[in-house]
């Protein structure tokens, strides 16, 4: 990776580049970011409990193969707690877990000796020190039970994701001010441990996330700069590489959630949340190129605006959502407080022309 340094009045009129885009009315970034092409949501979830505040952020989805129609969404307040929804939208479950604002989960984890689905949320409680928040989600009773915290290093947590591989698996835990930490997780016992075993760095605000386990590789948007990728292994190496920078085209600041449709063996899509224009950017995992944007635009249900995080899984969930579940947190739900929009995957592939 290219390092320059550049004299004190660049550093000055890139501030002041940045600044004015983020100051700019979202029409006037919609005008001139890269086309979109419109998607409308088949399904909502049931607003938040947090009124008149930015509160819901982060989506994750189970998928119950058995009988996809029973899938689940896990979803953040991150004034209040964890909400577990299903496909109709309706609530399942509410736990009071405090101040999390990003959330993941993992199945076929063993958990106090039984395997389970393990759900891992930064918590952001302590903001001069970050916690790892796990719970162990029953999907016959769509219930959370909290099994304990794991040290997330000196900071405020922001972002986080789960990866696995031969080694284990590991949480990655996005600090406000760009710092990653890689946790090796072990809920086996009890009690849920966890040791920092790495730390990466980004130079600026992050917080989306992703990993792929095919391939081993952490995706991380850095609010103002851009998509970055990074090997997700312990052992790896810790020098980023940009995918693609926040220009206010393709990808208009801030970069928010991160998401992945995996295909094949080592290919499909890095989706990121360009927030500043309300779209969804689309990234090909086998070469970094740009796809295409999206945007979830009003229909029989509502659209999305100002999306934090994001959530993709490929595969059958019922007659809705036959091809895949696409999630995005709302930042705009007229009328109401914050929700989730769910949008089929099909409908995204239709709309920009990708091959099936």
């Amino acid at each position: 990776m290219k390092h320059v340094v550049l004299p004190l009045t660049g550093l000055l009129a890139l501030s002041a580049c940045a600044a004015t885009e983020q100051e700019a009315p979202v029409s006037v970034r919609i005008a001139n970011a890269t086309p979109a092409v419109s998607v409308t949501a088949r399904g909502e979830t049931t607003p938040v409990g947090t009124a008149n505040a930015d509160a819901a952020d982060d989506p994750a989805i189970w998928r119950n193969a058995a009988d996809p129609a029973q899938s689940l969404i896990v979803g953040t307040d991150k004034k209040a707690g964890l909400y577990v929804y299903g496909l109709d939208g309706g609530t399942r479950d509410f736990l009071d877990a405090g101040h999390v604002n990003n959330v993941d989960l993992k199945d076929g984890v063993v958990i106090n000796g039984t395997p389970g689905v393990l759900v891992a949320a930064s918590d952001r409680s302590d903001v001069a020190h970050a916690k790892v928040a796990l719970f162990r989600l029953d999907t016959a009773t769509a219930k959370l039970t909290a099994i304990g915290k794991v040290d997330g290093g000196t900071g405020e947590a922001y972002g986080l994701c789960l990866g696995r591989d031969e080694s284990g698996l590991s949480a990655y835990i996005v600090l406000k001010d760009g710092t990653i930490h890689q946790i090796a997780l072990d809920t086996s016992g009890a009690t849920p441990a966890g040791r920092i075993v790495r730390t990466l760095k980004l130079s600026s605000q992050a917080e989306g996330c992703a990993v792929d386990d095919r391939t081993h590789i952490l995706y991380v948007a850095e609010e103002d700069v851009g998509l970055w990728r990074f090997d997700a292994r312990a052992d790896g190496a810790t020098i980023p590489t940009k995918i693609a920078a926040a220009d206010g085209k393709n990808l208009v600041m801030d970069a928010e959630g991160v998401a992945i449709a995996p295909i094949g063996e080592k290919d499909g899509y890095v989706l990121v949340s360009s927030q500043g224009d309300n779209a969804y950017v689309l990234y090909r995992l086998r070469d970094d190129a740009y796809v295409g944007r999206f945007r979830v635009v009003d229909g029989a249900i509502g659209g999305s605006e100002e999306t934090d995080g994001i959530e993709l899984m490929l595969g059958d969930f019922g007659p809705a959502y036959p091809g895949g579940l696409f999630v995005a947190q709302d930042g705009h739900n007229a009328a109401a407080a914050q929700n989730f929009k769910l949008v089929a995957w099909d409908d995204i592939v239709r709309a920009l022309g990708l091959p099936r």
